[in-house]
């Protein structure tokens, strides 16, 4: 009986020891993938979503000027979209934004809703955004949308 149990400590140390020689390939991460900021899911926080540059700058501006009626939670507490109407947009609803082009939501987020024959809730930023800034909050919404916009495909390409 010792013997025997000589011999099954022997082999289960040999495995210990083999297992710990075998090393696993180190997981590798594109350090793009993430080089500018990220942001989770609204609907699925497992889901982190890499940002580019211009949508990094737009996620800033959000939080700054448009997560109060754009989005049911702000790193306060809650928003205050439930108290607007019509409730404007999610940022992240892509079924509702993926359908109107980025020249129209920066057109509508510089001159207002009132200027776009919509809501007279939606302010004019085009005095306090430049340009750019607004191009990168629409930059923000097409990263973060669910369903994502889909992207026409040039000739020859998959």
């Amino acid at each position: 009986m010792r013997a025997g149990a000589l011999l099954f400590s022997t082999a289960l140390g040999f495995a210990i020891l083999a297992g710990c020689a075998h090393k696993s390939a180190p997981v590798k991460i594109d350090p793009l993938q993430n080089a500018y900021g990220s942001e989770p899911d609204w609907n699925d926080a497992q889901r982190i979503i890499p940002l580019s540059y211009e949508a990094a700058q737009g996620k800033q501006i959000f939080y700054e000027q448009c997560v109060w009626c754009h989005a049911d939670q702000t790193p306060a507490g809650p928003s205050n979209r439930s108290n607007v109407t019509p409730a404007p947009p999610l940022w992240n609803d892509g079924a509702t934004l993926n359908s109107l082009s980025d020249a129209f939501l920066e057109k509508f987020t510089a001159q207002g809703g009132s200027a776009m024959g919509k809501s007279a809730m939606m302010p004019p930023y085009g005095q306090t955004l430049t340009p750019e800034e607004i191009r990168a909050v629409v930059a923000y919404a097409r990263a973060i949308a669910v369903p994502a916009p889909q992207v026409p495909s040039r000739p020859g390409q998959k």
